[in-house]
């Protein structure tokens, strides 16, 4: 299905690694037009040869540490008029109440939450004043469940559900749509890590991490490419009528 983006300029965060890098690859295999940015310049400067390779498509990138303000206003300078904003950047800590400290909260929601929240009050007035333009926030899952020991990311995660929904009720007099994915466990690297810390404590091996994935929606974690393919879709004018909604992508309810 061709969903008609090709000319399209889109900005994904959190763009070197993981659901970011896969949207980024997703949407310039649907010709378009990307903008990846991250904190590591070199990570971003591998995922952008990477696309390169496989399209010829336009393929920039800015290094930038999204949980300050004025590095987002650079982004947002740098790049300028944009059809797409993939919100992706972000990663909250587990832990319960008492484990998360302070500090550790807020520096997590500087980035996620304030980051998307931020990002997208920069990007907003240009894409209403052309009375066009598509927001996805990549939130999680967690959002609906409240996880008492991820307390930290099940509060930021609504918050940014509330947050998506609110924006998008609105969007639509400016021509805009806002939407968000809440993906379930996804095989990237963040995920990897937890599952091995979480093997070591309940099966004295950190190498046995696979194990703990069988009881899984269909026995495995999606994959980032599955969590693209929806950013694609819900950012293309195929999806023109889907606003102020999440998309849960979690293998269905347990």
């Amino acid at each position: 299905m061709d969903l008609n983006l090709a000319g399209k300029r889109a900005l994904i965060t959190g763009a070197s690694k993981g659901i970011g890098r896969a949207s980024a690859t997703m949407l310039a295999d649907e010709g378009c037009d990307v903008i990846l940015v991250a904190r590591d310049a070199a990570t971003l400067d591998e995922a952008a040869s990477a696309i390169r390779a496989r399209r010829q498509v336009s393929v920039r990138t800015i290094a930038a540490d999204l949980s300050q303000q004025d590095a987002v206003e650079r982004v947002a300078a740098e790049a300028g008029e944009i059809d797409i904003l993939v919100n992706n950047a972000g990663a909250i800590p587990p832990g319960a109440i008492t484990g998360v400290d302070n500090e550790t909260w807020r520096r997590a929601w500087d980035l996620k939450v304030f980051g998307y929240i931020s990002l997208c009050r920069a990007v907003y007035p240009s894409m209403a004043a052309r009375r066009t333009g598509v927001i996805v926030n990549v939130i999680g899952a967690a959002g609906e469940h409240f996880d008492p020991n991820y307390i930290a990311g099940s509060a930021g995660n609504a918050g940014l559900m509330a947050f998506t929904r609110a924006l998008g009720k609105g969007a639509k007099r400016d021509g805009v749509r806002v939407v968000g994915i809440n993906p379930g466990p996804i095989a990237t690297q963040r995920m990897e890590m937890l599952m091995r810390a979480r093997a070591t404590k309940e099966l004295g091996d950190a190498d046995r991490w696979r194990e703990l994935t069988s009881g899984m929606a269909y026995g495995r974690p999606g994959t980032p490419e599955e969590i693209a393919a929806a950013v694609a879709f819900l950012a293309s004018p195929r999806s023109a009528y889907t606003n102020a909604t999440i998309l849960t992508i979690d293998g269905g309810p347990g």
